[in-house]
Formats: C-alpha cells, structure tokens, sequence
C-alpha cells in the first residue's frame, strides 16, 4: 500500500501538508494548500503500486533490458560492464 504523503502528492503534486503517526485524521493543511477528502486519499492510496510492487516492476525491466541487449548480440560480459547485471 502506498503511504498518505506519496498519495496526497499523486492527487496534488503542489500540496503542503503534515501528519503524524502515518495517521490521515491528523493531515494539517499548509501554506493555503485546498484540503483533499480523506476519502479520495484512501481511493488514491488504493490504486497507487505498493513499493513491492514497484519494486518488481524495476527488476522485470532491467532483466527484460538485459535479454534485449543480449538478443542484438552483446556478450553477458559486454552486458555486465554496460548494466551490472
């Protein structure tokens, strides 16, 4: 699950905001920023990739990146030194 910071911004990247505890009923609004429903936070942290997911997501790329390169012909050595893997 995403946090409460990361889904407030994906609605509203210019949002100034504090809470605590990770707990939503404690979002301060700062510097004039429109307050957001604390329902359409919950929607949003919802349907944002969970940094697991994110995570593997990354590692599908890069390894789908290195077959790629080794099907034009590059050596698992040329694709080490290119990309680390």
């Amino acid at each position: 699950m995403a946090d409460i910071g990361t889904a407030i911004l994906a609605i509203n990247p210019n949002a100034e905001f504090r809470y605590t505890e990770d707990n939503i009923n404690t979002i301060e609004w700062l510097n004039g920023t429109t307050p957001i429903l604390v329902s359409e936070i919950q929607a949003k942290i919802l349907e944002l990739p969970t940094h697991e997911e994110l995570k593997q997501d990354a590692i599908a790329k890069k390894a789908s990146g290195k077959q790629k390169l080794l099907d034009l012909g590059l050596s698992e050595e040329e694709v080490q030194a290119l990309i680390g893997v």
